[in-house]
């Protein structure tokens, strides 16, 4: 006669192992979850990481000072501009130089509508995640337009190696302000209309609300940064704490919560979209007056640079001087900035600057050469994926995918 063994009492009280990941969608990327399960309850979860590994960091160390950028500017692919300032001002600090306040705003336009499309990107991934399907139409559909202004400017939707030791590139085309301008139109009410969406529906209530809480004092042990030390009641910003490329001559405000769960990381992220088009539309009214995109430094520039004429933004002539009408001198410098780069003095340094995901430093070092010694990055995602397990420890599956959601680790800043 057989024994039921509820009856008995003789039940088995074994956890169970499983992999979230690597290939999951609802993992940003290639990570990995090691999870111990008691039923649905999660009981421990170890990230695992390192499936993306580019050597993004040893390249550098191989390249000249500027073609770094065109490597790091791949890491955070969602964050090009954030990491080609880090490195450049950090490249900038050795020398001894400053860009041209000109060079200055553009930067901080480009990373103001990069931290929108990054937030764009997430609330997308993260609607369609927990069900909301609409959300991922319409953030993609936003992020569209910011990436056409960019391909005007730069030439390239993404990775665009736009910021360069000493200034920018070049200046903005004819046509890229009044683009830009009417972003400034649209985009308040599509980030209001997203508000309207998801702030009281209750689905999206049910599935963030006290989902993976994270207290102020964990949040600052374990290193989180950005909006999820935000979401916890740190008010934190690299932006107005230690102010870069003029940031503290702009008038936005930090957004902080208390709850330090996933809906006031929602809160929190939607709020800093509407603070970075404060600092886009500052930052436009600046660039009516003309002025240079690159250091007049012989040391940094070359002979050979594209200039902008007295117009500004506007009908500006462009032109080049041609090297062979200057001098032999000149057209020597130029070969070996071509070839050598510049150099920079040795010494170290490291930079933060405020990514979409938290603090994105660069740790620089340089032994006086044409290219770096050492170039490590302090990646935002890297550090934030360790708050993961303490944020999904007694919760269930479900919420763990909510949790992904909320941290927004991008793996290619994680595994550089």
């Amino acid at each position: 006669m057989s024994v039921d063994p509820l009856e008995s009492g003789d039940v088995r009280q074994e956890t169970m192992v499983i992999n979230l990941g690597p290939q999951h969608p609802s993992t940003h990327g290639v990570l990995r979850l090691l999870l111990e399960l008691d039923g649905e309850t999660v009981v421990s979860c170890q990230p695992i990481v390192g499936y993306l590994h580019t050597g993004i960091e040893k390249n550098t160390e191989y390249r000249t000072w500027q073609q770094g950028v065109t490597y790091v500017t791949r890491a955070d692919y969602l964050s090009p501009f954030h990491n080609e300032t880090a490195y450049c001002l950090a490249a900038e600090r050795l020398l001894g130089i400053e860009a041209p306040p000109r060079a200055q705003t553009l930067r901080v336009l480009f990373m103001e509508l990069n931290r929108i499309a990054s937030h764009l990107v997430w609330i997308a991934t993260a609607g369609m995640e927990l069900g909301a399907i609409s959300l991922m139409l319409y953030g993609f559909r936003e992020r569209e337009t910011i990436l056409e202004v960019f391909e005007a400017a730069t030439g390239l939707r993404m990775n665009h190696a736009y910021v360069r030791i000493g200034g920018v590139l070049m200046d903005l085309p004819d046509g890229a302000g009044e683009k830009i301008e009417e972003l400034l139109e649209v985009l308040p009410g599509r980030i209001h209309e997203y508000e309207n969406l998801l702030a009281r529906n209750p689905i999206w209530l049910e599935r963030n609300v006290d989902v993976g809480p994270l207290s102020p004092k964990d949040a600052l042990a374990l290193g989180v940064t950005g909006p999820i030390l935000r979401a916890s009641g740190v008010s934190r910003d690299v932006r107005r704490d230690e102010p870069y490329c003029g940031y503290e001559t702009y008038e936005f405000d930090v957004p902080v919560r208390d709850a330090g769960d996933c809906y006031a990381r929602f809160e929190v992220r939607i709020e800093e979209m509407k603070q970075s088009l404060r600092i886009v539309e500052q930052a436009i009214e600046r660039l009516r007056d003309p002025g240079p995109v690159m250091i007049e430094d012989p040391k940094v520039r070359w002979p050979a640079q594209l200039e902008v004429g007295p117009d500004g933004i506007g009908n500006s002539e462009r032109y080049v001087k041609h090297i062979m009408e200057e001098s032999m001198e000149a057209l020597i410098h130029h070969f070996k900035m071509v070839t050598d780069g510049i150099s920079v003095p040795a010494g170290e340094v490291y930079v933060p600057v405020e990514s979409p995901r938290g603090e994105l430093g660069y740790y620089v070092v340089s032994d006086g050469g044409n290219h770096p010694y050492r170039v490590k990055i302090r990646d935002p995602s890297f550090v934030n994926l360790q708050a993961v397990p303490r944020m999904v420890d007694g919760g269930l599956v479900a919420d763990t995918i909510a949790v992904i959601s909320s941290v927004d680790p991008v793996m290619g800043g994680v595994d550089r």
